[in-house]
C-alpha cells in the first residue's frame, strides 16, 4: 500500500471532552502525521498523513474518540498533492 493524505471532519460532542489529544495520541501509535484541531461551529478537523491501512485504522477510530465523545458523524475526503506534515498536531 502506498502514503495517503484524509480529511475527516468529526461532528457531534468532540469538543471540551479530550478529542484532539485521544486522537494525536492514536496517531502517534499509527505513525500518522496532520493534526487535530477545533472548528468554530463545533466539530473537529482531523488531518492525517501516513501509510493507507494505518490512515485506515485512525480514520475508523474516529467514530470512538475519546472518553466522553459522542461522534454522530464523520465525513472523510481523501487529498491528492497534499503536503504531509512532519509530525501530528493538535490546534
Amino acid at each position: 500500500m502506498s502514503d495517503c493524505c484524509v480529511r475527516a471532519l468529526v461532528t457531534g460532542k468532540v469538543q471540551g471532552v479530550w478529542y484532539r489529544r485521544a486522537t494525536q495520541e492514536k496517531a502517534l501509535q499509527y505513525g500518522i502525521t496532520g493534526y487535530a484541531k477545533n472548528l468554530p461551529d463545533g466539530r473537529v478537523e482531523v488531518l492525517m498523513c501516513g501509510h493507507s491501512d494505518a490512515v485506515k485504522l485512525l480514520s475508523e477510530w474516529l467514530w470512538q474518540g475519546s472518553e466522553g465523545a459522542q461522534v454522530t458523524h464523520v465525513e472523510l475526503e481523501v487529498l491528492d498533492n497534499c503536503r504531509a506534515p512532519s509530525h501530528f498536531a493538535t490546534q
